[in-house]
């Protein structure tokens, strides 16, 4: 394996985890953001209400956008895998 395989490799996980995680993550800020301005407008400081809507968020978000999610990580896996079966076989 050259330096320049394990570079491309490794970019390309990298490349996958922000796409498999960017989505969730945006879920999370966005129904963040809507609490924090709800809590601010309203002057509650209530900590879990900040928590639980974020959670069902994410919830939510990981039901709906799994498959999707499950499909670039085993893509991924198969062209690691396939590659991988070049260089030892």
């Amino acid at each position: 394996m050259s330096p320049d395989y394990v570079i491309q490799v490794a970019e390309r996980g990298i490349y996958t985890i922000l796409i498999v995680c960017g989505p969730i993550l945006l879920i999370a800020l966005g129904v963040g953001l809507l609490i924090s301005i709800f809590q601010a407008t309203t002057q509650i400081q209530e900590q879990t209400l900040a928590f639980v809507p974020k959670i069902v968020a994410v919830l939510l978000g990981i039901i709906l956008l799994g498959p999707w999610m499950l499909g670039h990580m085993l893509s991924y896996a198969n062209e690691i895998f396939s590659n991988l079966n070049r260089f030892v076989g």
